[in-house]
């Protein structure tokens, strides 16, 4: 099931993600209010949450387009791709 998107759920996976290690960031630094602290890793939470469904998705179209012509579905590591 789809999390719901916040108006500051960011537009893209990287963004996400850059928003997502400031939070880390300042939850390591231990100078932040218990109540804000709480907020901010909830907020983390929900972009952990947000990030995991988006690489799911990728993960669904890159099953997708890697499936054969006969059907089966070749799931192969990216790292063998570049060589070829």
């Amino acid at each position: 099931m789809p999390a719901r998107k916040t108006d500051d759920t960011p537009p893209t996976f990287e963004a996400a993600m850059q928003k997502l290690d400031a939070i880390v960031a300042k939850l390591e630094d231990d100078k932040l209010p218990l109540d804000e602290m709480l907020a901010r890793y909830e907020e983390g939470v929900a972009l952990a949450r947000f990030c995991g469904e988006k690489l799911e998705a990728a993960e669904q179209k890159v099953r997708l387009i890697a499936k054969q012509a006969g059907g089966s579905v070749a799931l192969e590591d990216f790292n063998d791709r570049e060589e070829e």
